[in-house]
């Protein structure tokens, strides 16, 4: 899927805390990411930020008072509320929580608040003794309990020197936050297991068998699983990656490794996705010092690694199980072949060699081969996209078992 905030029209609700300033730098993550924004600022956070630099960035102009010249008349709030797909406040102070909880409209960011249908995330940031408060949390939940999602706050090192739970998260854990909020919640509940990356195979302190799959597929995957609302397992081997937001990440380097990782969580797991290009053999010892080319070139003996996906598909107990196949020849064939050995559910195959689809790069053209004989020829899409497809066929998989 596109990112989900794309086109979207987002409202910002800014307030009156010292991390007031974050929400400037959210509001250029979210206008990078494409989306539409309109910012709403209470009269306190004002004092932190001009309005100024929120207009400049985002192109339309912010909304400060609730009488005076606007070009939208006196229903401004009902306009903006009717026109919008989410909210985010950052930082949401405790005197805004208390107003949202209670439903006092006294300003233009209440007065929206409670005109809007969209999802609202609240992003709480405040000193730890009152967010402590039970004033406070009380209020907290009571927004929970009337549907709004919110992220809490971090513990950490505070503006007033103090330590504790009240700071505002890293804006893309915010930013992520709300494309979670903009997606459908259809894998609620469910564990997805997800492996990624290639696996290393070490012949020497330096030298090692491997392929070059980057992984994008893998956490293409795990970001789109836990958007959708999964608790997500992601086993990766060496990659370049930084971790998906909100997603368990188990690092490995060997087939070895990662099969034990696998073994070890599959009977938890409700779905089982198997991206990972696992390395089919390794050296059949390990020399401990670095070898000259000569004296390792000619006799390196190597075995078979553990089938991962081979395994996982004789043990597994009503999990869906999808697999992956990389082929440069006879597609239908080989990986028709390896879904009947291995028990899948589904087979996702590509032909690499192509400049734009496959290994390291960010597009990809695959087919879908399914244990009832349905093939499914998917266009050449984002890895983003073709991760929300592959996630919808599961869903229909499980449906139908």
């Amino acid at each position: 899927m596109a990112d989900p905030v794309k086109d979207k029209h987002i409202v910002l609700g800014v307030c009156g805390g010292i991390a007031a300033y974050k929400a400037v730098n959210l509001l250029r993550v979210l206008v990078r990411s494409g989306a539409h924004i309109r910012v709403i600022m209470t009269r306190s956070a004002q004092e932190f930020v001009g309005p100024l630099t929120f207009e400049a960035l985002s192109g339309q102009p912010v909304w400060t008072h609730m009488f005076g010249k606007q070009k939208d008349g006196p229903f401004r709030h009902i306009t903006w509320a009717n026109e919008t797909d989410a909210a985010v406040i950052v930082p949401a102070t405790a005197n805004i929580i208390g107003k949202m909880a209670h439903g006092i409209a006294d300003d233009p960011l209440t007065t929206f608040v409670l005109t809007v249908q969209a999802p609202i995330l609240v992003c709480p940031s405040m000193n730890f003794q009152m967010y402590e408060n039970r004033a406070v949390q009380e209020n907290i939940k009571r927004l929970e309990q009337t549907g709004k999602k919110v992220l809490h706050p971090e513990v950490g090192a505070l503006a007033c020197g103090s330590k504790g739970p009240g700071r505002l998260p890293d804006v893309e854990v915010i930013a992520e936050g709300l494309r979670s909020l903009l997606c459908p919640q259809d894998l609620e509940g469910k564990r997805i297991l997800i492996t990624a990356g290639p696996t290393q195979e070490p012949i020497d302190p330096v030298r090692f068998i491997s392929n070059p799959s980057s992984g994008k597929m893998g956490y293409a995957l795990a970001r789109v699983a836990r958007r959708r609302g999964a608790q997500v397992l992601l086993i990766s081997g060496p990659t370049m990656l930084s971790n998906p937001q909100g997603v368990e990440v188990i690092r490995v380097r060997t087939a070895e490794d990662m099969f034990n990782a696998v073994m070890d969580h599959v009977e938890q797991t409700t779905i089982m996705v198997m991206a990972a290009a696992v390395s089919d053999w390794r050296p059949a010892g390990f020399f401990e010092h670095k070898q000259k080319k000569e004296e390792i070139a000619p006799d390196l003996r190597v075995e078979q690694t553990m089938d991962i996906l081979k395994a996982v598909g004789r043990n597994k107990k009503g999990q869906i199980l999808v697999g992956f196949a990389a082929e440069t020849q006879d597609l239908k064939e080989n990986a028709c072949g390896k879904l009947t050995a291995k028990n899948l559910d589904l087979i996702v195959a590509n032909l690499i060699g192509q400049d734009d689809s496959g290994f390291a790069s960010d597009t990809n053209q695959v087919t879908l081969f399914y244990r009832n004989g349905r093939t499914e020829a998917l266009p050449l899409m984002d890895k983003g996209a073709l991760a929300g497809i592959l996630f919808d066929r599961v869903l229909e998989i499980r449906k139908s078992v």
